[in-house]
């Protein structure tokens, strides 16, 4: 009996052992991670928006010729603000969506448009952990605005509605949303998370489209962003 009754006491200490090693690593993903990654988009914020400032037409992000230049996977090229996020919501844009890169900030999906073209400009980011930049997505509603800055230009873009899919309708991407194979004759803007909070079994999708493309000068703001704070 007392071999059971030790065999018992060591299972119960290693099963409070394992409860407690569990407890530190969820800890570690809701919270640190979170400390971590807004500390680290906070610094890309800046150090992003101190190079546009120093070379406005050949930093990442930049107009050339009507359009925005190919950004190297990895490397950030915009900022997202939305207002109905907090007027201090600001997150980097890196091009990619695998992993490494969703940690770090919102991902563009390789292949779809780059911001103000014709076409589907698609993003994705973290609902939970990591900084969480799209955690509020689902208080997105129709007519809210979704502005994307990049180094020498703004495009204000107006959410138009939302759907929730599985993961593999990848048509919510195509050029013209949930429209694979037809040719786009507007501006779209897609932001996908995963839905719901803490899973993902399904995706969370809000489909905007573009209203206003304004050129940065003289410290010119769009309307949109009245009373969000800018500089990071």
């Amino acid at each position: 009996m007392s071999a059971l009754r030790a065999g018992a006491r060591g299972l119960g200490e290693l099963l409070i052992t394992l409860g407690v090693v569990l407890l530190l690593f969820v800890g570690w993903q809701l919270y640190w991670t979170d400390f971590t990654a807004e500390r680290a988009q906070a610094s890309t914020n800046n150090s992003l928006q101190d190079e546009w400032r120093a070379h406005p037409d050949t930093a990442p992000g930049a107009l050339v010729n009507g359009k925005v230049k190919s950004v190297p996977t990895g490397d950030a090229f915009a900022l997202i603000r939305i207002p109905r996020f907090g007027k201090n919501y600001v997150k980097p844009i890196y091009q990619g969506t695998a992993l490494s890169i969703l940690d770090k900030g919102v991902g563009h999906y390789p292949g779809t448009a780059m911001p103000g073209e014709l076409g589907n400009f698609a993003v994705a980011g973290h609902r939970v952990t990591y900084g969480k930049p799209f955690n509020e997505i689902a208080t997105i509603r129709p007519g809210d605005a979704i502005v994307v800055e990049t180094s020498n230009t703004w495009y204000v873009y107006r959410a138009v509605r939302h759907v929730i899919v599985t993961p593999n309708h990848v048509e919510v991407v195509a050029p013209v949303p949930q429209h694979p194979g037809q040719k786009p004759t507007s501006s779209w803007m897609t932001m996908t998370a995963c839905h719901p909070e803490f899973s993902a079994r399904e995706r969370y999708v809000e489909f905007s489209e573009l209203e206003q493309v304004l050129p940065k000068r003289n410290g010119e703001v769009p309307a949109a962003l009245a009373g969000v704070r800018i500089k990071s």
